[in-house]
């Protein structure tokens, strides 16, 4: 009796994940990940269109959690703006219990769509992570000042190559494989640098 999809499924995913963190989506081979699956090329065929849907099939479940940990967060800072409590805001470290949380919940799934997404939709990432920020920041900035908080003038490119600058060390911590605990410290010190700066900057 020939096997269920149900049954192949974690197989594939797990072979898949292997391939991909090893060679990076370029050089990964369907062929090879079938094997380790135990299939056949066409018999993966039957559960993914292609590559890229096998990838995305990896990442997009992290993705849409993602979505979540941005909305709590937003939510919270509103909050704040609406109580008039940005020093809370700033001294509050939220923010960085749920990226430590989200990111050691999901390493792998990161390490994909940061070390080895390249040749796909998911190349950009932290480009369209910062550019999702700076929406949201300017509209923030634009609330502030509707409630008579003498927000800042900032040009938005120098906004996005501050984002930029922090996004990319907020993710350092799975680039050079850090461990939880030594990323927690290193968040916090990120914390302890940045939210000063971002005051000043943005005059929040």
């Amino acid at each position: 009796m020939p096997k269920s999809k149900t049954e192949s499924h974690p197989k594939i995913i797990l072979a898949a994940k292997e391939e991909f963190l090893k060679k990076g989506f370029e050089q990964a081979s369907l062929r090879d990940i079938a094997a380790k699956a135990g299939m056949s090329a066409a018999g993966l065929y039957r559960h993914f269109a292609d590559k890229e849907a096998l990838f995305a099939a990896l990442v997009d479940p992290l993705l849409n959690q993602l979505d979540g940990v941005y909305d709590s967060i937003r939510k919270r800072d509103y909050e704040y703006l609406k109580a008039g409590s940005l020093d809370e805001m700033w001294r509050d470290s939220a923010e960085i219990r749920y990226f430590l949380d989200l990111i050691y919940g999901h390493f792998e799934e990161f390490k994909l769509l940061l070390c080895c997404s390249s040749g796909t939709k998911y190349e950009n990432f932290i480009h369209d992570f910062v550019m999702l920020e700076q929406k949201e920041t300017l509209e923030y900035m634009e609330a502030a000042r509707k409630r008579g908080i003498p927000v800042r003038e900032i040009e938005p490119r120098e906004l996005h190559l501050l984002l930029s600058a922090y996004a990319a060390a907020i993710f350092e911590v799975v680039v050079h494989d850090f461990s939880k605990e030594e990323a927690a410290h290193y968040l916090l010190t990120l914390q302890a640098f940045f939210y000063p700066g971002w005051r000043a900057v943005l005059g929040l």
